[in-house]
């Protein structure tokens, strides 16, 4: 890599923290960042997987080079999410200060584009429910996007301020708030981000993580945790402002048992103790997290009380019959419709659901099942990809790689069968999405916002032909 010319004031700050270490850490700023992926376990059972495991988080694991992802089938089955390894650590925080067997509502701030929520989908519990925010709306569709491929169904995902959580006071035991921050910790990956930094600029980031901080805070349960992160190094943004937050709202810092052979770094000011993440110690990006308990009792409980009107529409008899065998064990969702579209969502977070769609602006939830027009029916996208769809209820075309990258990039394909049906299409025994069988015409309806743009080389050497299966070894 080329050599990258710090900001003057930036290295002396980091030459007075880290001292005699400081060559070491500009030394690993010049190495090429480490590429690491979190398995979708939900897809992928049963499997032991061959390549250096994250010490921080079961399913993740370290690749020896950064491969074209987007020719994996499988990345688009939601199979695995490409993530930066530090910031899977997120796991240990949520293990160590949360009981993860009960059921938990869980905000995360700001979701997008969707590493941390897919993260915490697959941690909570099947009756626990994650909200998953994006305050800008481009990057919200992103979100909701990675959020259907991991298809777990029992996410909301919203396009909100931060401020538009004061209307749910003391609803969430968990709040995840990944800060926009001045971004120090990915000067190796994001040249802009050398460019962007100024003294000035970690100020301003610092009091708007306080503005932040504050506007949700409310929404926390007393007695609830929030997990802190950002993916710089200055004191300001990371352990100044927990110290502040926790003088100003009694919050408790937790303390995580975090094994020495880790390589990452424990600080502590006023008694609040953080984490770090530096390059030259981890094989990982620049990262802090902090985790704290709030403090006190709640004043008043969600779902006390009888609500004189619902938000969430259930679907009609007649159109839950037309569908429910569409996903597995169908008695346990509550069915919606909102327009054409029917929707299930776990029966027991239906109450907590309705809350959030009372306050909040939701772009999407549980998972879309279809769109009915009279006796018509059409799958969607996120039905494919759910977790629970029931593969038994449909036609299934298995596709070969090349079969496969062009459905992905939504061109017709041809396949020796014949009638009328809706296909589900897959790859290597994981669904993909539909295609509509028309005699011998097949019409592809993966979805175009989704498709591949990039176009398919001619020859595929075998870096290019990267699957995530090749890594599996019987268990």
């Amino acid at each position: 890599m080329a050599v990258i010319e710090l900001p003057i004031s930036f290295k002396e700050r980091m030459q007075g923290l880290l001292g005699g270490e400081y060559a070491r850490f500009e030394q690993a700023l010049e190495q090429a960042p480490p590429v690491s992926i979190r398995l979708n376990a939900a897809k992928l059972p049963s499997t032991a997987f061959s390549l250096p495991p994250v010490p921080w988080a079961v399913q993740g694991y370290y690749l020896p080079e950064r491969p074209r992802f987007t020719l994996d089938p499988l990345l688009h089955a939601g199979a695995y999410y490409v993530q930066e390894a530090s910031s899977m650590f997120l796991e240990q925080a949520l293990r160590q200060a949360t009981d993860l067997s009960q059921p938990l509502q869980v905000l995360d701030l700001c979701g997008a584009p969707g590493g941390k929520s897919t993260h915490l989908a697959s941690l909570l519990s099947p009756d626990s429910l994650l909200v998953s925010n994006e305050v800008i709306r481009s990057r919200a569709a992103i979100l909701a996007e990675n959020i259907a491929k991991w298809g777990s169904g029992n996410v909301l995902v919203t396009n909100n301020d931060p401020r538009d959580f004061r209307k749910l006071d003391n609803f969430f035991d968990v709040l995840v708030v990944d800060a926009p921050c001045s971004g120090e910790g990915m000067f190796r990956k994001d040249a802009q981000a050398i460019q962007e930094w100024s003294e000035e600029n970690v100020k301003l980031c610092a009091q708007r993580q306080q503005r932040i901080l504050l506007d949700v805070w409310g929404a926390l349960k007393p007695g609830g945790v929030l997990i802190y992160s950002t993916c710089t190094w200055n004191e300001a943004e990371n352990e100044a402002n927990m110290a502040w937050l926790a003088e100003q709202e009694q919050a408790e810092s937790i303390n995580l048992q975090v094994p020495p052979a880790w390589g990452v770094v424990a600080s502590q000011v006023n008694g609040v103790e953080g984490y770090r993440f530096y390059p030259h110690q981890v094989q990982g990006e620049g990262f802090f997290m902090a985790v704290v308990r709030k403090t006190g009792t709640a004043a008043n409980e969600y779902g006390s009380g009888k609500k004189k009107k619902y938000k969430l529409t259930p679907s009609g008899k007649k159109e839950r019959a037309l569908v429910q065998d569409w996903l597995i064990e169908p008695d346990k969702y509550e069915w919606l419709q909102h327009s054409e579209v029917i929707s299930a969502i776990p029966a027991n977070l239906f109450e907590a659901a309705d809350e959030v769609y009372q306050s909040l602006y939701v772009i999407y939830a549980g998972t879309q099942v279809a769109e009915v027009n009279g006796k018509k029916l059409k799958p969607l996208q996120p039905l494919a990809l759910s977790q629970h769809l029931n593969k038994a209820a449909f036609q299934v075309a298995d596709l070969d790689l090349a079969q496969a990258l062009h459905y992905l990039r939504k061109e017709d394909i041809q396949l020796p069968t014949s009638g009328n049906a809706w296909l589900l299409m897959q790859y290597q025994n994981l669904p993909l999405g539909w295609a509509k069988l028309i005699g011998n015409r097949i019409n592809n309806y993966y979805p175009k916002e989704w498709r591949i743009r990039m176009e398919l080389p001619q020859q595929l050497t075998p870096a290019e032909l990267f699957s995530i299966a090749n890594h599996f070894t019987s268990s």
